[in-house]
This record gives structure tokens, C-alpha cells and sequence, in this order.
């Protein structure tokens, strides 16, 4: 057993339990202690990796105990390459959201520390959990604490609204999953990833599943036309919130696609589902980025570009697929999506962190009524222009690779797709230049101005982090394509077997 996997799983349940019981006026620090812990011992984990171990290998970090025997479903966590990327990802910006929380914190009361320690429990079981229906409880673990957070500190006269649908439409995505799970089971040994793969479904039935588990995926992503709920809770939900979702939340349903999805409907894949979900994909790219250049609150400019950025890995993971099912082995889509997954993590985190300091700087979201901040605030303009450069894509940033080998994948599959889907690589560039300018270099209230100051030293060292990953990572991205190269290279030929 695997004490390590253990303790990432415990910790944060332990710990959001302690900060709902906690009465005293340190909950923050007790969380940040928490999560600094669990990012730790996740880089302990990450030191002695092999990255060479799949699922159906005797993983390094693994848990394995029974639990429904009647169903054949045990308790079975385990870390491949894929997993700890994203239990990285997970635990690296978690302390981050939480110190991002310091300007904050006066509205912040230890529950909300609380329900974000909660989530951390439900992201790291959603990334290392081996068994279906394991994977299904924790999936929905993790809807619990986000509605409470979006609901409860978000903004007052739209908080009921916006939540309501952002619930309704991910609870009901999860139980058509489940639903397709539990099909899946009727024809295989157990709820066992490795069993789930090996169901014989004839091409009838994968079509079916293969939507059905497809829609819980497409709703969290967002894929067009799931993406209603977004922008809405994107924009009223409080900004930790937002980089929960952003950051963090929606990976979960990259991870999903590559791990539940492919390999177990892969004829399904190669009929017309697959090329109609490369183009809803790639209809989502240009239409999020389009919808981005004619807005002028912030938080709804960077909730469509993550609605754009998300397209691209949906069709690079698809382009690969059914590449690979036509006979070309590739595993550059999942290599390309999952770089861009962790890239686009920090890069929107710090994104919305931004926004956030803006809105607290100029008092409001509004773009035509910002701007001068650079005169006043150079640190931040030095900052927020290199994690801008990120989401942007611009080489020896961390944006750059995951968006090349994408677009590469996507050629391989269809030039057309790749040119229309590069498309959204120059309306990136319209709509943040823009909004990175108007707010630095226009012409700013004077009055709003002489108030305004530069970083905090929280705000500093959130943004600080970001800019070093953005930077590290453009310029080395190896350790992450080497961490996953061995688990994607299992995925796409479990959908050969």
C-alpha cells in the first residue's frame, strides 16, 4: 500500500473536516499549512516516479483493497504518468487559490477553506481512482463543494441563478455516465478500468455508451453546444472559484476522455461520433474565441478563451484516435492535449488573478473603463504580460508546445480542421493584446489612479510562481512529456485490442 497516496487522499478530507469544526481566526493559515503538506508529499511522489508504469502494470503508488463484492467494485487508487500530472497540477495551485484568497479573506470564513480542501479531496480521488464506479462517487464529490463556493460567495444578485444551472447540467451529465457505466459493467468482469476496456460491446452499443459518457464529459469541459453554463459562472462566481473550475476542474474531464472514454468505445470512435465531435470541437474553438473579442467584462473575455483553448485539446485527442484507429499510430493528440492541460491550469489561474486585481484596482469588470495601471503598477504589468504570453502561446512560453503538437495532430487528420482551428490562434491574439492594453496603456481616470498601487506581496508571489512555471515550462517541456508518454502510449493501443 502506498502511504503516500494515502495521505494525499486523507489529508484534505481530515483537514476539511477540522476547518467546518474550527472556530478560531487562522483558518486560512491551518489551510494553507494543509495544502502546502499535501504539495509536498506530492512531490516526494513525483521523485521517485517511474514513469514508465501504466495501469495494467504493478503501479508504484497503488491502493487496493475490496469494498463491494457484490458489484465487483473495490477500492483501487493508484498514479500512472497521466495521474501525476494532474495530481500536480491539482496540488501545486491549490496553495496558490488559497494564498490568492489573502485581499479576500475578510469575506472568507473558515467553511469556504473548507469546501476548497473538500474539493482537493474529490479532484485527487477523480485522478487516481483505477475502479468506474469509484470514479463516478468522486466526480460528483467534487460538484458538491464547487456549487457551495459559486453559490455562496458569489456575486449576491445572480448567485441563485447561475448556480442552479451550473448544477443541474453537470449533475445530470454525471448520471448519464454513470448510467453508461453501469452498462458497461453488464458486459464486463468487474467496474476495473483494465475490465472496462475489455467489454464486448458490439458497434450499436459502444455508439450508445460512447454518447452517453461523452455528454458528462462534454458538459465539464464545456464542448459546444454544452457551454451554456459557463460564462455565467465563470463571471459571478467568486474568483477562486472561477480558478477552481478553470484551473483545476474541467482537467478532470481531459483525464476522463483519455482514460474512460477512449479505450473502452473505440469503435464507436472510429464511425462518425469521433468526426462529430472533432467538429463540434472545432466549432468551439473559433466560436469562443469570436465571442472573446466583442466582450468587455474581463472574467467573460477569459471565460470564452477557455472555452476556445478547451476545444483545441478535444480535437487534438480525437485527431489522434481516430488517426490511430485507421491504422496510424500516434500518440502526439494526448501528448499535446495534456502539456496544454497543465499549461492552460496555471496560465487561467493566473489569468483570473489578474482580472481579480484589476476589478479591485478600478472597481469594476468593465474594459472601457480601466487602463494607465502600467504607470502605477509596473510590477504588474511585467507579470501579468508574461502569463498573458502563456495563454497566448508564444514560443518559450508553456502555452506554445502543447498548442503546436495540437495543431500538428489535428493536420495529421485533416488540413482543413488545423487551418480553421489556427484561426483561433491570431483571434487570441486580438482579444488579449487587447485586454492586456486597453487596461495598462489607455488612458486612465487619473483619480482612480492615485490610488491605485502595485502588488501586495501575496499577489506578488501568487503571480511570481505563475510567471516562473509559464517560463520553466516553455523552455523545458520534456518532464511533462516524458511523465505521460508511457500511459498515453497504453491508451491508444487498448483501443486497438
Amino acid at each position: 500500500m502506498s502511504y503516500q497516496l494515502l495521505t494525499l487522499l486523507l489529508l484534505p478530507l481530515v483537514g476539511s473536516g477540522l476547518l467546518f469544526a474550527y472556530r478560531g481566526q487562522a483558518g486560512k493559515f491551518l489551510a494553507l499549512g494543509l495544502a502546502l503538506v499535501q504539495m509536498l508529499v506530492t512531490v516526494s511522489m513525483l521523485c521517485d516516479f517511474d514513469s514508465k508504469l501504466t495501469v495494467d502494470s504493478v503501479l508504484q503508488h497503488e491502493i487496493n483493497y475490496p469494498w463491494l463484492k457484490s458489484v465487483k467494485s473495490t477500492l483501487h487508487f493508484g498514479v500512472d504518468g497521466m495521474g501525476m500530472l494532474m495530481l500536480l497540477l491539482t496540488n501545486a495551485l491549490v496553495p496558490l487559490i488559497i494564498v490568492s484568497s489573502c485581499k479576500a479573506a475578510s469575506s472568507y470564513r473558515n467553511s469556504f477553506y473548507a469546501l476548497v480542501l473538500l474539493m482537493q479531496f474529490g479532484l485527487v480521488g477523480v485522478f487516481t481512482a483505477l475502479d468506474g464506479l469509484l470514479f463516478y462517487i468522486f466526480w460528483e464529490v467534487t460538484l458538491i463543494p464547487i456549487w457551495f463556493i459559486a453559490g455562496l460567495w458569489g456575486q449576491e444578485n445572480k448567485r441563485f441563478e447561475f448556480t442552479t444551472k451550473f448544477f443541474v447540467y453537470t449533475f445530470v451529465g454525471s448520471l448519464f455516465m454513470l448510467g453508461a457505466f453501469v452498462y458497461v459493467y453488464q458486459y464486463a468482469p468487474s467496474f476495473a478500468v483494465t475490465d472496462m476496456y475489455n467489454a464486448h460491446l458490439n458497434l450499436n452499443q459502444q455508439t450508445v455508451v460512447f454518447w452517453f459518457i461523452f455528454f458528462a464529459f462534454a458538459v465539464k469541459l464545456p464542448v459546444f453546444p454544452f457551454h451554456t453554463w459557463q460564462p455565467d459562472t465563470y463571471t459571478y462566481s467568486p474568483t477562486q472559484g472561477t480558478m477552481l473550475l478553470a484551473g483545476i476542474m474541467l482537467k478532470m474531464a481531459v483525464y476522463g476522455v483519455l482514460r474512460y472514454l477512449l479505450p473502452v468505445v473505440p469503435d464507436a470512435i472510429a464511425g462518425i461520433s469521433g468526426f462529430i465531435v472533432i467538429v463540434l470541437a472545432i466549432i468551439g474553438v473559433l466560436h469562443g474565441a469570436l465571442i472573446a473579442l466583442i466582450q468587455n467584462d474581463v472574467k467573460r473575455i477569459l471565460a470564452y478563451s477557455s472555452f476556445s483553448h478547451v476545444g483545441l485539446m478535444v480535437a487534438g485527442i480525437f485527431a489522434s484516435a481516430m488517426l490511430v484507429l485507421n491504422g496510424t499510430f500516434t500518440i502526439e493528440g494526448g501528448e499535446g492535449a495534456l502539456v496544454q492541460a497543465f499549461a492552460h491550469g496555471f496560465n487561467v489561474v493566473g489569468l483570473f488573478y489578474c482580472a481579480d486585481i484589476l476589478s479591485r484596482r478600478f472597481g469594476t469588470r468593465d474594459l472601457n473603463q480601466m487602463g494607465g495601471l502600467a504607470r502605477v503598477a509596473p510590477k504588474f504589468a511585467v507579470l501579468f504580460l508574461v502569463i498573458l504570453l502563456g495563454s497566448l502561446g508564444v514560443p518559450l512560453t508553456n502555452g506554445f508546445i502543447g498548442e503546436f503538437i495540437l495543431l500538428k495532430s489535428v493536420f495529421d487528420y485533416n488540413a482543413l480542421a488545423a487551418i480553421i482551428a489556427g484561426v483561433s490562434i491570431i483571434l487570441a491574439a486580438g482579444y488579449l493584446l487587447r485586454f492586456y492594453g486597453r487596461t495598462m496603456f489607455n488612458a486612465g481616470n487619473d483619480d482612480v489612479l492615485a490610488e491605485a498601487k502595485d502588488l501586495s506581496s501575496s499577489e506578488f508571489l501568487v503571480l511570481a510562481v505563475i510567471a516562473g512555471v509559464v517560463l520553466f515550462f516553455g523552455i523545458f517541456p520534456q518532464p511533462i512529456i516524458g511523465m505521460v508518454s508511457s500511459s498515453l502510449e497504453f491508451i491508444y493501443k487498448a483501443m486497438l485490442n
